[in-house]
This record gives C-alpha cells, sequence and structure tokens, in this order.
C-alpha cells in the first residue's frame, strides 16, 4: 500500500510539474520573453510603450504580466542604488567553510547584517558564499570577525565589475 502511496505521489507530482511547465511555456511565449526583456532594461516602461514595442494592447500586457507576477516569475520591482554615493565602496565576497551543524546558525546572523547583499549556499570548498557592501576596509575586518567563530574565511575586494546586471534571456538565444 506504501509502494502504491508512493507512486501515485510521484505521479502527481510530475502532472504538477508538467503543467507548471506548460504553465511557464505558455506565459513565456516569444512575447512573454519580449515583455520580460524590456521589463528587465526598464520596469518602470509604460504599460502603454511597452505593449507598443511588442504589439499588444494595453490590456493585454497587463494582464501579461499580471499572470508572470502570479506564477512568480516576475517577483518584484526594484530601484538600482549607486552604493558608492551612499557611501558603500566596497563590495567584497567573503568564500566560508564550515564543519558541523553551524548553517542555521550562520544564516540566522547573516540575515541581521546589513552590509551582506547577497549569501549563496553552495556544494564544494565553500559552505557560503557571501557578497558584501562596506564603507572601509576596516568595516569590512569587522564583518569577517563577526563570521570567524563559524568557519574559516578567504575574502576578496572587486577592484571592478565589468558585468554587473546581464538580462535573464530566452534559452537558446
Amino acid at each position: 500500500m506504501a509502494y502504491l502511496k508512493k507512486i501515485v505521489t510521484s505521479s502527481l507530482k510530475t502532472q504538477v510539474i508538467s503543467h507548471m511547465s506548460l504553465e511557464y511555456e505558455k506565459i513565456l511565449d516569444e512575447i512573454g520573453w519580449k515583455i520580460l526583456e524590456e521589463m528587465q532594461r526598464n520596469a518602470r516602461i509604460s504599460f502603454s510603450e511597452l505593449g507598443r514595442r511588442v504589439g499588444l494592447s494595453v490590456p493585454a500586457v497587463t494582464e501579461r504580466i499580471r499572470k508572470m507576477e502570479d506564477v512568480g516569475i516576475i517577483t518584484g520591482y526594484h530601484a538600482e542604488v549607486n552604493a558608492e554615493k551612499v557611501g558603500f565602496p566596497i563590495i567584497a565576497f567573503i568564500r566560508m567553510s564550515v564543519t558541523g551543524d553551524v548553517s542555521t546558525k550562520i544564516i540566522s546572523l547573516i540575515e541581521t547584517m546589513p552590509e551582506v547583499i547577497e549569501c549563496h549556499k553552495g556544494t564544494g570548498g565553500d559552505s557560503f558564499i557571501i557578497k558584501i557592501r562596506v564603507t572601509s576596509v576596516h568595516h569590512l575586518e569587522k564583518v569577517i570577525e563577526k563570521l570567524l567563530p563559524y568557519g574559516s574565511t578567504s575574502t576578496s575586494i572587486v577592484l571592478s565589475s565589468p558585468v554587473t546586471m546581464r538580462l535573464i534571456e530566452r534559452p537558446g538565444n
């Protein structure tokens, strides 16, 4: 009986995933990808201008964007802030290697640190890769000191960023 339940559950999950794939394929047709591309370039574009660029009416564009939001393709709209101009000129990546069961403690700590822009948990020698913005090298040192009780760190300071925000494009293009 448990085996049958596992097969049915697995089959239902496959159906849900297949349904979601079909749903995404409907939403992300050629026009859907054009909308995403334009929205990534400028999320403040008016729906009328967006419609003109992709060949749809304002109501059709509005509906397409609403569907993308509903299924989680579009997850938000953000302002790009020049961190240097607001006092955070240094970007650094801290790679952290940990042993034992400290991941939840590290994540809890990192969630409280305003310097952390991104944190990625991964495989290999680095348990975490943490991207931070700081005001000075001294500030960077203080951030590293907060992390040291949980594992070893290796830090790289960014000198320049030749590629910053690449658009997510349709696969195969």
